[in-house]
């Protein structure tokens, strides 16, 4: 082998800046599942027959203690046998497959408790070939996700969403992950069910403030795509809040339908699939501002979405008029809509919009300085734009722009 050491500067320099280089190509990497079937059952949830009664797969099942409890799941929980307990929650057995019980709620979702799904798994010895299965809301769905994709390279994953959030929003689309630091969703990956088991029954059991959260990802996607959803919201708001089932199952088929359609035009999320954050750049800040869990997902988003219209107001996309429609229709449902959500009022007005500023230039989508927002001029014209600090500034605590800010 030639001395380096032995040549001259520039000769050192020459043969550095001249070496052969080569490149390999890799095929696309299979996202977990090739398409995502979707049963809608009517009437009552019968999990023990969906899954404990056939012998066709081995199953992973991951819930929460909230669900674990409802009287609707008391047949398919009578036949496990507790095999561990750990501090927030078990583990237990059924004949080939496995189940996990976590903590429920936000609080929950730590890389902590998809690496305890992971392990469940291995000490299991479950195959690549076996099924990790939520039964939950967005937590449990995002975090069983998350396992399957790490776990031995890559395993299967199914849902049967529980909440209405995670019927209209979560559930579908693949995105897997948990929160970090105090970061919503700061670690993940794509990967999508192979299967969604809808139970619109599930959403009668929902206390007010997960039923509210939902409402708020499902009126979200009525201003990106949908007319008629938004009038249904405008003229059944009684119906809505009353849950009637057939308002419901056409709230939960449009947000799944409109959702579909933008994952299969762009899934990892380069360019249109963008626009299902609209208000989530504020919500995210203001769920970890505030501390993870303190607002549910659902009202920071309401919150977020007034925020965006204000910001599209400021910065001519939109007329007063629409500005003050959405603000006065997020209000007769009794989100909040004012510049700094009460979650905050610990701080001074400069204190909470530096510290949400702060939040949300940490947001995942940012490539720069500036924060991506998705503002709107209408319903359904949508588009993305990096928005400066100081504009921000401005929708989070008007009175500083007297104050030179």
């Amino acid at each position: 082998a030639t001395d380096l050491y032995k040549h001259t500067e520039n000769e050192v320099y020459y043969s550095m800046n001249s070496a052969e280089t080569f490149s390999i190509t890799y095929p696309a990497i299979h996202p977990g599942a090739a398409h995502t079937d979707i049963s809608v059952f009517s009437g009552d949830i019968d999990l023990h027959a969906l899954f404990l009664e056939s012998e066709s797969v081995r199953r992973i099942f991951v819930t929460d203690s909230t669900i674990a409890a409802l009287p609707s799941m008391a047949h398919f929980m009578q036949r496990w046998s507790t095999a561990r307990t750990f501090s927030n929650g078990f583990t237990a057995v059924h004949g080939k497959d496995a189940l996990i019980v976590l903590g429920a709620g936000e609080s929950y979702k730590t890389i902590e408790n998809v690496l305890l799904i992971v392990r469940l798994a291995i000490d299991e010895n479950m195959t690549r070939s076996a099924v990790f299965t939520a039964i939950g809301g967005g937590v449990i769905c995002d975090m069983t996700a998350f396992a399957a994709s790490m776990f031995k390279r890559g395993a299967r994953v199914e849902f049967v969403p529980t909440t209405l959030l995670a019927m209209v929003d979560a559930a579908v689309g693949g995105k897997s992950g948990c929160d970090f630091l105090n970061y919503k969703n700061m670690i993940g990956a794509f990967w999508p069910a192979q299967q969604l088991y809808y139970f619109p029954t599930f959403v009668q059991s929902l206390p007010n403030d997960q039923f509210r959260s939902g409402l708020a990802e499902a009126l979200k996607t009525a201003y990106l795509y949908s007319n008629d959803l938004l009038t249904v919201f405008k003229t059944q708001k009684a119906d809505i809040l009353a849950r009637t089932a057939s308002v419901l199952q056409y709230i939960i088929s449009t947000c799944a339908k409109a959702k579909a359609r933008v994952v299969e035009e762009d899934f990892t999320e380069q360019n249109v699939r963008a626009y299902l954050n609209l208000g989530h750049t504020f919500a995210h800040a203001l769920e970890s501002a505030s501390g993870l869990g303190i607002v549910s997902h659902g009202d920071a988003v309401a919150w977020g979405m007034g925020r965006a219209a204000v910001m599209s107001h400021n910065l001519g996309l939109c007329s007063a008029a629409y500005m003050q429609e959405m603000l006065e229709l997020l209000r007769d449902y009794e989100w909040e809509i004012g510049a700094i959500h009460t979650a905050m009022a610990a701080y001074t007005p400069e204190e909470a919009s530096q510290l949400l500023l702060e939040a949300m230039k940490k947001d995942k989508k940012n490539t720069d300085d500036s924060v991506r927002c998705i503002l709107q001029t209408a319903v359904a014209q949508t588009a993305i734009y990096k928005v400066a600090p100081k504009d921000i500034l401005l929708v989070l605590n008007p009175a500083s722009a007297s104050k030179g800010a």
